[in-house]
C-alpha cells in the first residue's frame, strides 16, 4: 500500500444529515471505521417514535458499530475508545464535548469539520448566522480539537461565496459536500506531516449561538433586507421541523 493511499482507523463522531456525506466518503475511500458515535435516539413526528439519527441510519447500513452514550464522561467509555487504538477520530456535527481523554487518545488526535471559515462563527449555527450577518462568504475549517469549542488549530480553511439566492439549506448541502471532498487528502496531508495545524488568528472571532424558536420571529418593523436575509437563512429549519417559526411580531 503506497503512503499516499494509507487507509486509517478511525472513529467517526457525527449526528445529523450534515454529517452524512462526510461518512460516506470516509468509507468510499476504505478506511477503517472502528466505531461511530452519534446521538441517541430521539422521540419524533407525530407518534413521537423514537428514531435514530442520520449517521446512525448510513452506520447500520455498512455494518459498522454504533455507540449513542448520552454522555463521555464515565471511566467505561473512556476505556472502551482508548482500546479502539485509532488513528484518529472524525467529528462532525457530533453534540457531546469531548473529554480530554477522548481528545488525547487517537495517535493524531480529534480532527473537527466546521461549516465556517474559523475564527468566524465559531458555535452551533455558523450556516445561519452568516447568512443573517450578511457575509460575502463562508467555507469549512478541518482543526485539531482542544478543549475549548472551536479554537483548535487549523489544517485547512476552504470557501464558498455566499450570494443573495443562498439559503440555508444550499448551503447546509454545499458546505457538507465540501467537507467530504477534501477530508480525505486533508487526513493524508495531517498523517504523513505534509499539513501542519496553525493557530487561529487573534482577531475576527464571533460566536454562532444555536437558534431558537424567538430567532425566526419576524419583526416587521426591519427592513426589509434583515427579513429577505433571515427567511433565507431558516428554510433549512423550517424543513428539518420548525414549521411554526416565522410568527409575525408588530403587525
Amino acid at each position: 500500500m503506497s503512503k499516499n493511499n494509507k487507509k486509517l482507523r478511525l472513529a467517526f463522531m457525527g449526528t445529523p444529515e450534515f454529517s452524512v456525506p462526510i461518512l460516506q466518503s470516509l468509507l468510499s475511500f476504505g478506511h477503517d471505521i472502528r466505531a461511530v458515535y452519534t446521538q441517541p435516539p430521539r422521540p419524533a413526528g407525530r407518534g413521537k417514535k423514537d428514531k435514530i439519527s442520520p449517521v446512525h441510519c448510513l452506520a447500520e447500513l455498512n455494518g459498522l458499530t454504533v455507540k449513542t452514550p448520552h454522555s463521555l464522561k464515565n471511566d467505561g467509555e473512556q476505556q472502551y475508545f482508548e482500546e479502539l487504538r485509532l488513528d484518529a477520530a472524525i467529528v462532525v456535527a457530533y453534540g457531546l464535548i469531548l473529554p480530554k481523554a477522548f481528545l488525547e487518545a487517537p495517535r493524531l488526535g480529534c480532527i473537527n469539520i466546521h461549516a465556517s471559515i474559523l475564527p468566524r462563527w465559531r458555535g452551533a449555527a455558523p450556516i445561519q448566522r452568516a447568512i443573517m450577518a450578511g457575509d460575502s462568504k463562508t467555507g469549512i475549517t478541518i482543526m485539531q480539537m482542544d478543549e475549548q469549542l472551536d479554537t483548535g488549530p487549523m489544517f485547512t480553511r476552504s470557501e464558498v461565496e455566499i450570494t443573495d439566492q443562498t439559503t440555508g439549506e444550499t448551503l447546509h448541502q454545499l458546505l457538507s459536500n465540501l467537507g467530504a471532498d477534501i477530508i480525505n487528502t486533508t487526513l493524508n496531508g495531517i498523517d504523513t506531516g505534509a499539513l501542519e495545524a496553525i493557530k487561529q488568528p487573534l482577531s475576527g472571532a464571533s460566536y454562532a449561538s444555536k437558534l431558537s424558536r424567538d430567532d425566526g420571529h419576524i419583526d416587521w418593523n426591519k427592513s426589509a433586507l434583515e427579513i429577505e436575509k433571515l427567511v433565507r437563512a431558516y428554510t433549512l429549519a423550517r424543513r428539518l421541523g420548525g414549521n411554526r417559526w416565522f410568527k409575525s411580531q408588530n403587525f
